[in-house]
């Protein structure tokens, strides 16, 4: 793995207080983590209640972060006096379960909209140098099939960044929602912004919520691991560019500093497109026997597609380094190795009935 220490451009973190917005979630405190790297001070601000079980510790935010608050992103008072304090921001905090959103879209606007906006408020009225907000390849849906749109290869979409945008879900809408705010609020001001589009993020130490149907990858070793199928709605043939976690978080602390990345839109995938169904063989390919069920493709579930990441290479000089085979690998060892990982609730009756 490339040591994130190692860019030269990340020296103008050193000393620097950034502010983590969501940092105590999994790509959230991978970012922290990176930064404690560098010898910047990281400074969450973070619920802790995205998970019906505990990740805090496992996750391990307050072993990296100089500050822990608990606290939400609504909350205009913290918010400001934790902005107040910082030289960067890093926004991250969202109700980011794509099925999650669907079923509750008036907690999906309370956290991605009303949040988004109070972060913003604070930063426009503050001394930050830059604000990188995380949004998502969702924002794309099934892709523009239009002159001028992404560019389909052998039948699957290649997501380029100034492409029309066609969310198909209440979670995409959310994120698209802000990212056109931030352009609006900070384009021209003191504070400078980049917007870094994720891909789907998977790497250990993730863990599953319930009733969801993102996170495929711990869904599905945990499913094996306990000797249930794998369930591949609408039979795994859409596709997924599965990004490491490190590699995320290297990319998104770049996006602080890059001085060629402000004021852009950066997407941060791998540029390889993988079936749900090959993404289930890698992980079956450690337990003999698994079977596979196909399931109905859940409402807002996009047939997917990859990155492009030209821009990624040019502005932020990032590429991936973690191979999609080699992440599941290490995944799965450390599941193996880390039983206690599993919920109890997902080896209940009613996880195991669905």
């Amino acid at each position: 793995m490339i040591d994130a220490c190692s860019d030269p451009r990340l020296r103008f973190l050193d000393g620097a207080t950034v502010l983590v917005t969501g940092g105590g979630g999994l790509v959230g405190s991978r970012i922290v983590a990176q930064l404690a790297r560098v010898g910047a001070r990281p400074v969450v601000l973070d619920r802790f209640d995205a998970y019906p079980h505990p990740v805090r510790d496992r996750f391990e935010v307050d072993r990296h972060a100089a500050q822990v608050v608990l606290g939400d992103v609504r909350e205009r008072a913290t918010v400001r006096w934790l902005v107040g304090r910082a030289d960067f921001v890093v926004h991250a905090a969202a109700y980011a379960d794509v099925a999650a959103c669907t079923r509750r879209p008036s907690t999906a606007f309370a956290a991605n909209v009303h949040g988004t906006q109070t972060v913003l408020d604070a930063v426009a009225d503050s001394a930050v140098k830059r604000l990188v907000f995380v949004s998502s390849a969702s924002v794309y849906g099934d892709g523009a099939r239009t002159e001028g749109g992404g560019t389909v290869i052998g039948g699957i979409s290649r997501f380029s960044e100034e492409q029309p945008l066609t969310p198909i879900s209440v979670y995409a809408n959310t994120k698209l929602w802000a990212e056109h705010q931030v352009r609006l609020m900070l384009g021209g001001t003191g504070t400078a912004y980049s917007i870094v589009r994720y891909f789907s993020v998977y790497g250990e130490p993730q863990v599953p919520k319930p009733g969801s149907h993102s996170w495929m990858v711990p869904w599905m070793a945990m499913s094996a691991e306990t000797g249930r199928p794998l369930r591949l709605n609408g039979g795994g043939h859409q596709v997924r560019d599965m990004v490491h976690v490190d590699d995320i978080a290297r990319a998104t602390i770049l996006a602080l500093v890059a001085e060629a990345a402000a004021g852009q839109t950066v997407n941060v995938g791998t540029g390889v497109a993988t079936s749900v169904r090959r993404i289930a063989e890698l992980i079956a390919a450690h337990y003999p026997g698994t079977a596979f069920v196909d399931t109905p493709m859940p409402e807002g579930d996009p047939r997917g597609g990859f990155a492009d990441t030209r821009r990624a290479g040019d502005l932020l000089g990032w590429q991936p380094v973690v191979a999609l085979a080699d992440g599941i690998n290490r995944y799965v060892a450390w599941l193996k190795a880390t039983p206690g990982a599993i919920p109890d609730w997902f080896t209940a009756p009613a996880a195991l009935a669905a």
